[in-house]
């Protein structure tokens, strides 16, 4: 193969290797939703589930092994893959977001990348802006590569989209994409979503 051949081949590589997501737009927040993300993002916490009760648990571990079969193609080695899984239950849990959907929105919008970066420099699993970390964290646009930063700032943003929208998920996924209105993304995300739902005995 020619060298130019070669930079060609390298350069598609490189293009297939960048997230496909789009950017959410900044807007100006009030004073009150800014302190309020602040502290929903500021708050430190390991990733460890809490239960209240050994059913629960088991659940959660029944779930957990499904999640995980099903994963294993993309993140190959056990422990990551644990660490991943736990860490998007409890902080879906923590946003009071459907688990599946924060997964069918990893799917599309990483791959399931931790150092994913879009043609727009979103970063990470969730593809996170690094505005938000000047608007509601310390500003080390760094931290969007760590598992429970990235997670913690996905699910924040897409709760609060969802509060502005009235629990309008097809409006808010648009927004957390930058693209309202318009049905590329939302049906993306939720096809993707049905990868990820879990009932008991499935």
């Amino acid at each position: 193969m020619g060298l130019y051949s070669l930079l060609v081949l390298l350069g598609v590589l490189s293009i297939l290797q960048q997230a496909r997501a789009g950017a959410q737009i900044e807007e100006p927040l009030s004073d009150s939703v800014r302190t309020a993300l602040s502290a929903a993002v500021a708050k430190q916490a390991p990733a460890e589930p809490v239960f209240a009760s050994t059913e629960a648990r088991l659940r959660y571990l029944r779930w957990l092994g499904a999640m995980s079969t099903r994963l294993q193609k993309k993140k190959t080695d056990w422990l990551t893959r644990k660490e991943f899984l736990q860490t998007v239950w409890y902080e879906s849990q923590r946003a009071g977001l459907d688990v599946s959907l924060v997964l069918g929105l990893i799917q599309v919008e990483s791959n399931f990348r931790k150092f994913a970066v879009s043609s727009v420099g979103a970063r990470g699993y969730m593809q996170v802006m690094p505005f938000w970390t000047r608007s509601i964290g310390d500003g080390d646009a760094s931290a969007l590569f760590h598992l429970q930063a990235n997670l913690r700032f996905g699910c924040v943003i897409l709760r609060h989209y969802l509060d502005m929208e009235k629990g309008d998920l097809y409006m808010a996924l648009g927004r957390y994409n930058g693209s309202r209105g318009k049905p590329a993304y939302p049906n993306a995300v939720l096809a993707a979503q049905k990868n990820w739902v879990w009932t008991e005995g499935r």
